[in-house]
């Protein structure tokens, strides 16, 4: 089974999408603030209500945050700025996977749980744990919002290549080609499909890129360098 690494799952859109968590507080640190005094002198049940919402939200956000901090600590004896770090990478798939799976227990059907259920899928993933992995990504794929759970169906294709459920992988990459996101461009899943079909169905691969290799930017510099790499016709 070929090894798909944590860094194969992610995407920096993504990750640039939920680090944005880590500076909510930041920037809204005073209204924060203001709506804590505020819950301790509204006695209206709406008021009291609203107020209530906003707590669990922001604490889903800091949960996530916090979570996210830990995996990206960096591995060895020199911590982060912000005095993170940890000895060896099973000591922090160990501690990250700990926090993630207790956000997402906490918060079951929120956005932030099934970002935390994403993020265990991807340290499965990058153990070769695929079984534990896929489910993890299934239910992420099946409860998720739609980009959230676009970028779960990305992985999950990628786990079917990776383990000869190829018509499995090409339908879900079709599908998100048809559906695109936010997270999930309709290029990146073309390219994504026409990587993994360069072997077995190079004329197929070769149309799937032809049309990006106009395009300016990433998009067509990869379809130009993945386009070199077919066989000859």
């Amino acid at each position: 089974m070929a090894r798909i690494t944590r860094k194969e799952l992610k995407t920096d859109k993504f990750a640039l999408e939920v680090g944005q968590t880590v500076s909510f507080f930041e920037e809204h640190r005073d209204e924060i603030l203001r709506y804590g005094a505020v819950a301790l002198v509204v006695a209206a049940l709406i008021a009291g209500w609203l107020v209530y919402q906003r707590h669990q939200r922001t604490g889903r956000e800091e949960a996530l945050a916090k979570a996210i901090l830990l995996q990206e600590a960096p591995i060895g004896t020199a911590p982060n700025s912000l005095g993170l770090n940890f000895v060896t990478q099973a000591a922090k798939d160990q501690e990250t996977t700990k926090a993630f799976a207790a956000l997402a227990a906490k918060y079951p059907g929120t956005a932030e749980g099934e970002v935390a259920q994403y993020y265990i899928g991807a340290i499965e993933a990058d153990a070769s744990k695929m079984a534990e992995a896929e489910k993890h990504f299934q239910e992420v794929a099946q409860h998720g919002n739609a980009a959230f759970a676009s970028l779960a169906k990305l992985s999950l294709a990628q786990i079917y290549f990776s383990d000869g459920r190829d018509a499995q992988g090409e339908a879900t990459l079709r599908d998100l080609i048809d559906h695109p996101t936010a997270l999930v461009s309709k290029d990146q899943a073309t390219l994504t499909l026409a990587r993994h079909l360069m072997l077995k169905r190079p004329a197929e691969a070769r149309r799937l890129l032809d049309p990006l290799k106009t395009v300016n930017g990433p998009v067509g510099q990869l379809a130009l360098s993945l386009y070199g790499q077919l066989p000859p016709q």
